[in-house]
């Protein structure tokens, strides 16, 4: 089994600054893509960024230069630094992955973490 645990999100003033961290553990043979999605109240759940496993990432409109994903592959462990944080970024943040344990692949997700921004 595989597992993805997130670490790092709180409350900040906007403006501020947050750091989230996920890493995935367990049968993991190779990472092909992770990435983070959000989900505030009363809103479908969105993809906020992701990477591949060459580095190449995506972001949303709304968090593009503000919002840096990046992963350490040796770590099985991707990060989202967040800068200049708006109240319309607060919301329970979940990291996923694909991941092959050598004989399928499969998509898995972390608890979520929440990230309040507050005026």
């Amino acid at each position: 089994q595989v597992q993805l645990v997130e670490s790092g999100g709180g409350l900040v003033q906007a403006g501020g600054s947050l750091r989230l961290s996920c890493a995935a553990s367990g049968s993991i043979f190779i990472i092909v893509g992770m990435g983070w999605y959000r989900q505030a109240p009363g809103k479908q759940r969105e993809l906020v960024a992701s990477i591949t496993a060459s580095g190449s990432t995506t972001y949303t409109d709304s968090v593009k230069g503000r919002f840096t994903i990046s992963r350490d592959n040796a770590k099985n462990t991707v990060f989202l630094q967040m800068n200049s944080l708006k109240p319309e970024d607060t919301a329970v943040y979940y990291c996923a992955a694909k991941i092959s344990d050598s004989l399928k692949w499969s998509d898995y997700w972390g608890q979520g973490t929440q990230v309040t921004v507050s005026i």
